[in-house]
């Protein structure tokens, strides 16, 4: 901690030298902390703590020292006159661990107040900090659950902050210089995506999940890490994703307990998506990997990073998150190892191209040497057009409806769900959509309303319908599925209408019991709008599968013969496709030395044609293989 200590030292003298009362500095990961009984005097200065943040290039968090925080009962009736009632607070609850009031509230807007008037006085009446919340527009269990944890845990949480700044600050014990990749999983396939960094000092794990369509090759290839998983710095989570992090509950369970790098959006779908694929365990009667004390234990580890906000995250490696467009919150990561000896851009599943809910990707970078490219569509010569695209959709859910049909549309919950409600939503307000019942059935509901929690992280028109409360998921075309009034049987029954199910693939969730129901008919439909990996149901019935073997209701065996119209639209998947890849490759700035391919099932090929157009040294690496980075 001598680095911290140093820190420290000129912090304190930078307080002395301002006149600031402050009774301690302590690290909290790579942030900093400063504890003072009059926290008011650090918010009413204008410049203190972001001259502060900008030298040490660290998030610098104000503590109230505990003998001075108001009482909570008195605190509590006294934030409620502050704060003016058109805020709608859902709920203020505080955390005497960091000595902030979380409230939640429909317009934070109001609860800051203008250049933070209202804040402000909280912090002089009560000294107790606010963190201020954004409530979802309807009532959402994974958001009650997830913010639940962060005040039961904190204790914890605190000194597990402390843990993990020792190993951030801690010197280099090496004064030798090398990078090293492994491959651990996602290399020449779609899905387990997990990578291996090390430097003589650090071990980093970059994504960690599995291949949902494939039980036979599910998980990553962590039977070659030859090191306890104490000696694991840090993992760093692009998106949520089940391929991206759906092997992270298992590695807690075996034993980690050092930080997860995400963004914040990040960690509420990863909390939605992995307590999910439990409950789809159990109704299929397969032992899960992991349980909800696992998950428990992935959220109270996270540390969350905004897009382009730089964080130490190990001894010589600093990580800074970019806007990737996938889904909501989603990240190519860059990591500057060893005072930017190296710089490596992780792309992880990027949309470098038109989407109706994000704002386009970054391409710009400090440094570039080694890029991780992912390749999706980077063997196919595709690029549809979107509107034509969306025309086409709407024009297939017509004929089924004017058939009597009914639309089964398989979605990924997070993205491509929020993506085609958006587009039918508007058809709708057009009077070009002829359903007037679209049922969402799965977590689409909750990941839709974790996007109204971060209206920031969304394109300038979705931001503003949010904000004004006219979210474009909350649409009364939109029905949620239940188990009383909108039952899958009576959603069966209603001929005309639109099935909006996960999952995007038919590898499992109530898309596939649609399926099993609607597959004999040739009046319904089903339309893909998203990737089908290799060996899915979603691919077999892509490519034409006539028929299967499937248990009915009740458990017997049957003949399910695939009668249905089968559909692909493009131009609705969260990656970029073949020409979009190029563009962002020509767009970077800077230019790579080399490119790494992966995150596909034809990288070699892609590989190949990515040098010759850029002249790049670019590789194709398997799973297992390592390379020197430098």
């Amino acid at each position: 901690m001598d680095l911290f200590d140093n820190i420290k030292k000129q912090i304190s003298s930078l307080l002395n030298e301002k006149k600031m009362s402050f009774s301690k500095i302590e690290p909290e990961a790579s942030e900093i902390a400063i504890y003072t009984n009059d926290p008011y005097s650090f918010f009413s200065n204008k410049t203190i703590v972001g001259e502060i943040a900008d030298k040490f290039k660290k998030r610098i968090n104000i503590r109230t020292e505990k003998s001075s925080l108001m009482d909570s009962a008195e605190a509590y009736n006294k934030i409620k006159e502050i704060i003016p009632e058109d805020a709608g607070i859902k709920s203020i609850a505080f955390d005497g661990v960091f000595s902030e009031v979380v409230i939640e509230a429909d317009k934070p807007g109001v609860v800051i107040g203008k250049q933070g008037d209202v804040s402000k006085s909280i912090i002089k009446e009560t000294k107790w900090i606010p963190k201020i919340l954004r409530a979802p527009l309807e009532p959402s269990e994974i958001i009650k659950k997830i913010r639940g944890y962060a005040i039961k845990n904190n204790t914890e949480r605190r000194q597990f902050l402390k843990e993990v700044a020792k190993k951030i600050y801690s010197p280099p014990v090496s004064n030798k210089e090398w990078v090293r990749m492994t491959a651990l999983g996602g290399f020449r396939e779609v899905g387990r995506s997990a990578i291996l960094l090390e430097t003589p000092d650090t071990k980093i794990l970059l994504d960690c999940g599995i291949n949902p369509a494939d039980k036979n090759e599910e998980a990553p290839f962590f039977g070659v890490i030859r090191f306890p998983l104490d000696e694991l710095d840090a993992v760093v989570i692009t998106h949520a994703h089940i391929d991206h992090v759906g092997f992270l509950p298992y590695l807690f369970r075996a034993g980690y307990r050092g930080p997860v790098y995400c963004t914040e959006p990040t960690k509420d779908i990863m909390a939605l998506l992995l307590l999910d694929a439990i409950s789809v365990s159990e109704k299929t009667g397969r032992e899960a990997l992991y349980g909800e004390e696992d998950v428990k234990e992935v959220i109270k580890h996270c540390i969350t990073k905004n897009f382009r906000e730089v964080t130490d995250i190990a001894p010589g490696i600093r990580l800074t998150f970019h806007n990737s467009a996938h889904i909501l919150g989603s990240a190519s990561a860059h990591l500057h190892i060893g005072d930017g000896k190296h710089n490596l851009v992780y792309s992880a599943d990027i949309k470098y191209g038109f989407t109706r809910l994000y704002n386009n990707m970054d391409a710009n970078y400090p440094r570039v040497d080694t890029l991780i490219l992912e390749s999706t569509y980077g063997g196919k010569p595709l690029n549809p057009s979107r509107n034509k695209s969306e025309d086409r959709l709407i024009e297939v859910l017509n004929e089924t409806h004017d058939k009597g049909g009914i639309t089964l549309i398989p979605v990924f919950s997070v993205g491509r769900a929020q993506e085609v409600m958006i587009v039918l939503e508007e058809y709708f307000r057009r009077g070009k959509l002829k359903a007037e019942n679209v049922f969402i059935d799965g977590m689409t509901r909750e990941a839709s309303l974790i996007h109204t929690v971060y209206p920031e992280y969304l394109k300038m028109n979705i931001k503003t319908r949010v904000l004004q409360n006219n979210s474009p998921f909350s649409s009364k075309l939109f029905r949620s599925v239940d188990y009383e009034e909108n039952s899958r049987e009576n959603v069966l029954n209603s001929p005309g209408s639109i099935i909006i199910a996960s999952s995007g693939m038919l590898t499992g969730g109530p898309s596939v019991a649609y399926f099993n129901e609607l597959a004999d008919n040739p009046n319904n439909s089903l339309v893909f709008v998203g990737y089908q990996a290799r060996n899915s149901l979603g691919q077999k019935v892509q490519k034409g599968l006539k028929s299967m073997i499937i248990n009915d209701s009740k458990g017997k065996t049957k003949t399910l013969n695939v009668n249905l119209r089968i559909e692909t639209i493009d131009a609705f998947s969260g990656h970029a496709y073949r020409q979009e890849l190029l563009n962002y490759v020509t767009s970077l700035n800077p230019k790579p030395k080399t490119i790494l391919v992966n995150h596909g099932d034809s990288c070699p090929e892609f590989a190949r044609f990515v040098a010759k157009k850029f002249h790049i040294n670019t590789l194709s690496i398997q799973n297992l293989e390592s390379v020197r980075l430098r």
